[in-house]
């Protein structure tokens, strides 16, 4: 081999280990982030996987964990288990962190969607025709189950002893003049005692499940100024990480609007 042609082999070799080194790092960079994210099933999951497609482009891998329950989500944010969660609203994060000692925080520009609640029953087709000594369901947890009492009172079933108190319970009332009676359920099975009470109020995410429409089958159901949007919660030391904030940016894209409008028909209203 004349030196000549080992100078240009050795350029060569060079050049190849270079390309390579490059294609690597490129690789690396490319490298996907992962993000895990706690949600109810409907509609929170469906949402989360409406955009995963735009977050796998983005180099974002989001995985999905469903939860049933109001309160493993974010133990499991506040333990690292999960990154973020999609399935509450203020009121019931602010009474969750007071009671539990956790510091789950709402993700700067979070809020995704308001589900408007309902009042359902199997037993009448018309608030009018709720009967004196009728039970009435709500949920245990105090900030749904001062949500629950506002809709009655917004529908003019009862009175509050403070009317913008959001953790009301049957105590605070002050005026029952159809004396119904009160009884108080976990959320996640409102639906199941529907055909044994009177009324139900009932959080849209199952009512959804058990193939309600609040639209068509609520017979009070909360507007679209609700101050109860759900959203995107996260931990303080990861609310400004790049998942997180590709995450939202997803959630709040055009196309997902229009999924939450196609889908839904007004029994979830976009808060972005």
């Amino acid at each position: 081999m004349t030196p000549r042609f080992k100078s240009l082999f050795l350029r060569a070799v060079l050049a190849t280990g270079a390309a390579a080194t490059l294609s690597f790092a490129t690789t690396s960079a490319s490298a996907q982030d992962k993000i895990v994210v706690g949600a109810s099933p409907v509609p929170h999951a469906e949402i989360l996987n409406f955009v995963k497609p735009a977050l796998k482009a983005q180099g974002v891998d989001l995985e999905v964990k469903i939860f049933t329950d109001y309160v493993q989500p974010n133990l499991a944010v506040e333990d690292k288990q999960l990154d973020a969660n999609y399935f509450q609203h203020k009121p019931y994060l602010d009474t969750f962190n007071k009671e539990r000692g956790t510091h789950v925080v709402i993700a700067p520009s979070g809020l995704v969607h308001v589900e408007p609640f309902g009042a359902y029953s199997k037993r009448i087709s018309s608030i009018k025709e709720l009967r004196e000594g009728a039970t009435v369901a709500l949920p245990n947890d105090p900030s749904n189950g001062g949500r629950a009492l506002l809709l009655l009172q917004q529908g003019g079933l009862i009175k509050l002893k403070d009317p913008a108190n959001l953790l009301s319970t049957p105590r605070d009332i002050a005026d029952n003049p159809k004396k119904l009676k009160f009884t108080v359920v976990e959320a996640a099975q409102l639906p199941r005692v529907l055909p044994d009470v009177d009324l139900a109020l009932i959080n849209t995410n199952y009512a959804l499940e058990a193939k309600l429409v609040p639209t068509r089958d609520a017979l009070l159901i909360e507007g679209a100024d609700s101050p109860y949007a759900n959203f995107i919660a996260v931990r303080p030391d990861n609310a400004q990480s790049a998942a997180v904030r590709k995450l939202i940016a997803a959630l709040h894209a055009p196309e997902t609007r229009k999924f939450i409008a196609d889908k839904y028909k007004g029994a979830i209203v976009p808060a972005f």
